[in-house]
């Protein structure tokens, strides 16, 4: 079998091989897998961090950060729930609590700092890494913010792992390409905080790396089979 013959073979059989990266994913439309670009009330995460302030009783102001069992810890009114709620929840749980202890308390809940608006990219990308977030971001735009794809991307089957309103995990398969080329702009949605996003190699780059491992082996090992399939006219 001549060179390029061989090549053919090889590339015809592990394109064969290759099928959808991820089999357990849904496609865009599914429950859970578009999301208003329109902002929500912020929900507070780990690792926020928030001023706490009392108008009339200011020696009970604090800083606080919301650890990672999600509470944070307060004067007076000690350990308090906050992961999840939106800071007006928060001011309305704590004049609750500190009312037991004070006539009339005013409270205010500020955010300085977010720690939960970030999501992971990682795979075939520039820059792998957590991204922050900064109003609605779309699956090409933080990819964008990844450095952009490689060459060696598979654009047609972009996975995302997001988690629903139990906290279980599901995939989302999305077809980049179809969305760059402007065919179906509606592949491009929304992440939300906490996404992993990861784009595969494609097959060719597969392909591509399995060749250069099996000619390396048949080379390092003096093989007949490189004489044979390589250097045969």
């Amino acid at each position: 079998m001549k060179p390029r013959s061989f090549s053919l073979f090889v590339l015809s059989f592990a394109l064969c091989c290759c099928g959808a990266y991820s089999k357990n994913a849904v496609t865009v439309g599914a429950p859970g897998t578009i999301v208003s670009p329109r902002p929500q009330e912020y929900r507070l995460a780990v690792g926020d961090k928030i001023n706490i302030k009392l108008f009339y009783n200011p020696d009970l102001n604090q800083e606080v950060t919301v650890r990672p069992d999600g509470k944070i810890s307060l004067l007076l009114v000690h350990e308090v729930d906050a992961v999840g709620l939106t800071p007006s929840e928060l001011t309305k749980q704590l004049i609750e609590n500190y009312g037991k202890y004070l006539q009339q308390p005013e409270v205010a809940v500020v955010v300085n700092s977010f720690a939960g608006q970030k999501v992971f990219v990682g795979g075939e990308v520039g820059a792998a890494g957590v991204k922050e977030l900064v109003g609605p971001t779309t699956v090409l735009q933080v990819i964008a913010m990844s450095g952009g794809f490689r060459d060696t991307a598979r654009l047609d089957e972009v996975i995302i792992i997001r988690r629903d309103e139990n906290n279980k995990p599901f995939t989302i398969a999305l077809d980049a390409k179809k969305a760059m080329k402007g065919i179906d702009l509606t592949q491009d949605i929304y992440v939300q905080p906490f996404d992993l996003v990861l784009v595969p190699k494609s097959n060719i780059a597969d392909v591509d790396v399995w060749v250069q491992q099996y000619i390396g082996t048949l080379t390092s090992i003096g093989s007949p089979f490189t004489s044979y399939y390589f250097f045969t006219k």
